[in-house]
């Protein structure tokens, strides 16, 4: 049936519909049903609540969307380009091709105005807890009586899918509980998945959920009701104990005659048959694709007026917290542009007591409070295991919101959510976020560590237990396949190192990288502390690998070996050489860090000439054949572990003197 339009804001809703649909069928692919549906929500934040500035996407004081069902990314773009962001009609042309500011799911960094890479369900939502996190945290420390400097809100935009994902339910109970008030989320409520009807899989009572989380939870019976959806969200900004959860009635495919409600319009191009008759409904000419009616440009231009009116106030209002504040005014500028100082690595523990004994976990809590004071937004916090990760930063408040000025997160039993918050956490800016578990719970987070290498962001994992050294919990908490698994994410750091001295090393690098995130692994057993004094510096971290023990002339064997296993490899070399055999002992912890030297170095630490080589490392060898070659000999774990005193476990599974002396026998043709 043939509509007309009652007003510039249904023409401006319905433009931005029609643009998703242009651009996924041109693209012959997409997700047309959750734009279609969704566009009043994204139409009324961006054109008259949210505060922003398309002139400055960065402006540290703005409202975030975060589109959390990034598959309906052309809603996000459309908008983004109608609000005059730097998005061209050719980028939205453009869509899903190769090198466009319009890919098929958002890319944090990528496209201004995009606020985190989403896709993978639930990931966004959690993220926003995250960016809330760090709203409250630095809102804390900086905002004062008359000067709010960061005042803003995190909008969110969920689906089914979301919500039924388990780290919905882990961020939302964490959000409920510390009462994340700045987060106000828009769930489509479209009863719509790619299966047909969520009835098939689904009947949570999404409001009790909410209720129960303790969410402030609101009903919006028809998104295209703008009063009743700006009402809901008044309502939201004026709950000041909670964060919020709007459920939106929404019809997935709105305006498509015949696809409009079905579950085969979520995934795939209307047609141009159905793309006819839509227009037709939606009142907008029927041979025109992209279409901008001029009006709508116009009412648009709007937001970039008062985007810079709204930045310029807020300079203002900084201009004179500078003058009252200037202490607290320099560290803010300082910290949201990444310049944490260089006071702290003065701090850097050095262990000194060669010889003695202390597990890489322990000697990871002594060099976090050892700097601390020296990194006002180190931020820290553990899934329930601080004990044992030895993560706590002593004489620093808990973060909650009774004192959100702490430094110290408990993330509760929630492994996945803790690794999209500090995602969240770092995307907001001025914070390093670490957060720790066991290295076998890395399995728990894995798509978080993954969309954080993609996002390119500064994310610290701490993973300890880091082997069959855990002894006697057994192989469910034994990390057999995890160092292969890490490594193989592009663009993960991950680093094992040796002892107490290269522990404080690890954090140092950790702490200067940019552009990435790191994962440390740490022992729960002791290891010895080497004697710097007649091996080489720890500082040789920053290079990934370094010949650790010299034999000051051209080796006949090279051993290398990451994390506790490198002692073994001394050991070892200690009884070649009482043999007359030249051995190099190489320390490994991260190949990462390895690979981005240059040929030169890496040839000085694995020269081509010596083909003599072993790896030791307590994990599946997976990999280590690039660095031992041909020639070489892989000690490894190929099965799970065992429940058992780890002394026994590492005799078992063959990390002794005796066992790789004859692996090196072997090799050398003795």
């Amino acid at each position: 049936m043939e509509t007309t339009h009652k007003s510039i804001e249904e023409k401006s809703i319905n433009t931005l519909r029609l643009l998703a649909v242009d651009a996924i069928q041109k693209a012959k692919s997409g997700h047309p049903g959750m734009p279609m549906g969704v566009a009043p929500i994204a139409y009324l934040l961006y054109s008259k609540i949210m505060k922003h500035n398309p002139a400055n996407p960065k402006w540290y004081n703005r409202d975030r969307f975060i589109l959390s069902g990034g598959h309906g990314s052309m809603l996000l773009y459309g908008i983004l380009h109608l609000s005059g962001y730097n998005l061209s009609m050719d980028e939205l042309k453009n869509f899903r091709q190769w090198d466009s500011l319009t890919p098929g799911h958002p890319e944090f960094g990528k496209t201004d105005g995009v606020e985190t890479t989403t896709g993978p369900l639930g990931q966004g939502f959690t993220n926003a807890i995250g960016m809330a996190v760090a709203q409250k945290h630095l809102s804390a420390i900086f905002n004062k009586d008359g000067f709010n400097i960061l005042d803003h809100y995190l909008f969110v935009e969920v689906g089914d899918g979301d919500l039924m994902e388990g780290i919905s339910h882990e961020a939302a109970s964490f959000a409920g509980h510390n009462k994340l008030d700045r987060v106000i989320v828009f769930y489509d409520d479209n009863s719509i998945t790619i299966d047909g009807s969520t009835s098939l899989s689904n009947s949570d009572d999404v409001r009790k959920r909410f209720e129960a989380y303790n969410w402030h939870v609101q009903n919006v019976d028809d998104v295209n009701d703008l009063n009743q959806l700006e009402k809901a969200i008044e309502n939201a900004k004026n709950e000041k104990s909670k964060p919020s959860i709007i459920i939106t009635k929404t019809t997935i495919g709105y305006g498509s005659p015949n696809k409009q409600g079905t579950a085969g319009i979520h995934g795939a191009p209307l047609g141009d048959e159905e793309i006819v008759l839509t227009k037709r409904n939606l009142g907008f000419p029927e041979d025109k694709s992209f279409y901008v009616p001029d009006e709508v440009y116009e009412h648009f231009g709007k937001v970039k007026t008062s985007g810079k009116a709204q930045e310029e106030e807020w300079l203002e209002l900084f201009e004179n917290y500078k003058n009252k504040f200037p202490e607290e005014a320099d560290l803010f500028i300082k910290i949201i542009n990444s310049d944490f100082g260089e006071s702290w690595k003065d701090k850097l523990t050095k262990f000194e007591n060669y010889g003695e004994t202390m597990a890489t976990r322990k000697a990871s809590g002594v060099v976090l409070n050892d700097i601390v004071s020296e990194l006002p937004t180190l931020f820290g916090g553990s899934a329930d295991l601080t004990p044992s990760n030895n993560t706590d930063l002593k004489g620093y408040a808990d973060f909650n919101n009774e004192t959100p000025n702490g430094r110290y997160v408990r993330y509760g039993i929630r492994e996945h959510a803790m690794a999209a918050i500090m995602n969240g956490i770092a995307i907001y800016g001025g914070i390093i976020p670490y957060g720790g578990t066991f290295l076998v719970f890395s399995d728990y987070l894995r798509p978080s560590i993954r969309l954080a290498a993609i996002s390119e962001i500064k994310t610290i994992f701490v993973f300890t237990h880091d082997s069959i050294g855990v002894g006697e919990d057994g192989p469910t908490h034994q990390p057999i396949e995890h160092f292969a698994a890490l490594r193989s994410i592009p663009g993960l750091i991950f680093m094992r190192p040796c002892d107490a001295n290269e522990t404080s090393e690890a954090w140092k690098f950790a702490i200067e990288h940019k552009g990435s995130p790191v994962a440390i692994g740490l022992t729960r057993q002791n290891l010895k502390i080497q004697d710097r004094n007649i091996l080489a510096s720890a500082e040789g971290v920053s290079k990934g690998a370094y010949i650790l023990k010299d034999c000051e002339t051209t080796p006949e064997l090279i051993i290398m070996a990451s994390g506790s296993e490198v002692d073994l490899a001394l050991q070892t070399s200690k009884k070649l050489e009482t043999e007359g055999i030249k051995t190099n002992v190489v320390s490994f912890p991260s190949w990462e860090i390895f690979e981005m030297q240059s040929e030169e170095y890496k040839e000085t630490v694995l020269p081509k000439s010596v083909r003599k080589r072993i790896s030791i490392e307590a994990g599946v060898g997976q990999g280590w054949e690039r660095y031992v070659g041909l020639d070489g000999e892989v000690i490894s774990i190929e099965k799970y572990g065992a429940s058992a005193p780890q002394n026994i476990l590492f005799e078992k599974y063959g990390f002794t003197v005796e066992n790789v002396l004859e692996r090196a026998k072997k090799i050398l043709g003795d």
